[in-house]
């Protein structure tokens, strides 16, 4: 449709405000004009390689300058992003990258020895290495002028209950209704600068470099979390905003101690499952605004936020949603919840996910009346917001990251002697949650907990290794065999 097509993101920016700051790395800083300069340089070289409009090629890069001229070369080109989680084995990599049908991998020296695994598994799939892109030729690149806004952007895996990820698949609309209902939310001024120490493979730190671009608002890139820095920054960049996990906000708190926020910051936006109810009214007590968010990589990040004016008359509630965006409970046997009746949260809106990649059935399974099951469990209250109770019941919330029993399960019950495993999440002081698993072991057979710990450190990311090993006779099952993981939790 006509109606959905919109300039380049990109191209449109660097034209409206082509000397402001985009990026602040390290040192280093780019105005939007050559930010836009240097991406087509870089689609030039994508295209003299055979990279083609349409393609789903993988991104295997850390957080860097680089790697955002390389996620908005693509852009450029009409190329979908299969944007890789860093942190996995080159198993899970190979996984995804089979699954995407991905033409290329664009990736770092950095990675060499999971490449190399990359290419024994998959010789016929071209690399481009980051620091080899310098000795490319370089072509006139066919940049897509306009953007249609149902096209796919980018796909980020999110592991199912089944242990099988998805790919999500994530539109240039998507993207834009989230950077919209964000800024009707939190307000948006021309001072605003977002820090950015999440990963830009997960749609938390992705949607930073959207807002970057359809804000026209400079960001400051981390390669990582890292505390001192962090503070620095707030100071000499007049940082204004900052996506945090619990994890990264009781570091900052501890690490700040007495002194106070700069008065030109203005809201920790908190995701990644709910944060303890301590640390918030600490951050309250502290003068250091907090909103809670609620969101997944199937709503291209937070559909549902607190705003300002609530921070600490709702606190604990993740807000009502955004404007674009709508939200309900809904119960078992089908009926819409009362207040403060707990259910199932379901959304809608123009940030959700149409689908996932090559999976047509498994939105089908997920929507009803076009309304997404989150599998989330939660309530509403009497005005209206949401109190999440539960993130699936089954999933563990690491440091930020979703952990999946089912894929950790699927691993050890791969291993010749365990006969079943079960596995649960822990409170973690430092993490949130972490990982232990429940095995039994096959009759008059000894395992050791280290050899399960080194069985699974080779075949899962680290986050995901159990950080304990229980030995149990049985795991609870109910009658048609289902294992019962909420009966798990009261083992431990």
């Amino acid at each position: 449709m006509q109606n959905d097509l919109m300039p380049n993101f990109l191209k449109n920016r660097s034209y409206l405000t082509p000397n402001r700051v985009a990026v602040y790395f390290n040192n280093r800083q780019l105005t939007f004009h050559e930010l836009y300069e240097r991406s087509v340089e870089t689609a030039g070289k994508f295209q003299s390689q055979g990279v083609r409009r349409g393609q789903y090629v993988g991104v295997l890069l850390k957080n860097h300058l680089d790697t955002i001229v390389v996620l908005f070369a693509l852009q450029l080109l009409g190329v979908r992003a299969v944007i890789l989680n860093n942190r996995l084995t080159s198993s899970e990599i190979i996984w995804q990258l089979k699954d995407s049908q991905a033409a290329f991998l664009i990736t770092e020296k950095s990675f060499a020895d999971k490449e190399l695994e990359i290419r024994d598994m998959i010789p016929t799939l071209p690399t481009l290495i980051k620091e080899q892109l310098d000795s490319l030729p370089m072509e006139t690149p066919d940049i897509e002028e306009e953007i249609n806004l149902g096209d796919v952007c980018t796909i980020m895996y999110t592991s199912g209950t089944t242990g099988k990820p998805k790919g999500v698949m994530q539109t240039y609309g998507n993207h834009w209704w989230s950077s919209v209902g964000s800024a009707l939310n939190l307000g948006f001024t021309d001072s605003d600068c977002w820090l950015c120490s999440v990963p830009l493979f997960h749609i938390s730190g992705y949607s930073i470099l959207m807002r970057s671009v359809i804000y026209g608002m400079p960001i400051v890139l981390h390669e990582s979390f890292d505390v001192e820095k962090i503070i620095e920054d707030f100071h000499s960049k007049r940082v204004t905003i900052m996506s945090v996990v619990g994890t990264m906000l009781t570091r900052i708190v501890d690490f700040i101690g007495e002194e106070q926020l700069p008065q030109s910051f203005r809201c920790m936006l908190l995701g990644g499952g709910p944060a303890p109810l301590p640390l918030l009214q600490f951050c309250v007590a502290k003068d250091i605004p907090v909103f809670q968010t609620y969101g997944m990589t199937e709503t291209s990040s937070q559909i549902v936020t607190l705003s300002p004016e609530y921070s600490i008359s709702k606190l604990g509630s993740a807000g009502k949603p955004l404007f674009p965006s709508q939200v309900r409970i809904m119960l078992d046997d089908g009926r819409r919840a009362q207040e403060g009746e707990t259910g199932e949260i379901f959304v809608k809106g123009p940030n959700v996910t149409p689908g996932y990649l090559n999976r047509p059935g498994a939105m089908l399974d997920r929507t009803k009346d076009g309304w997404f099951s989150t599998g989330d469990i939660g309530y509403l209250d009497d005005e209206g917001f949401l109190y999440v109770l539960d993130r699936r019941s089954d999933l563990i919330i690491s440091g930020g990251e979703n952990v999946y029993p089912a894929e950790i399960e699927s691993v050890l019950l791969s291993h010749p002697f365990v006969k079943d495993a079960g596995v649960t999440g822990q409170e973690d002081e430092r993490w949130g949650q972490v990982p232990i698993a429940f095995i039994v072991i096959k009759e008059r057979i000894a395992v050791s907990r280290n050899e399960l710990e080194l069985f699974c450190m080779e075949r899962l990311a680290k986050y995901k290794v159990p950080k304990d090993f229980k030995f149990v006779e049985e795991l609870p099952r109910n009658a048609s065999n289902k294992l019962l993981r909420r009966k798990l939790k009261g083992e431990h």
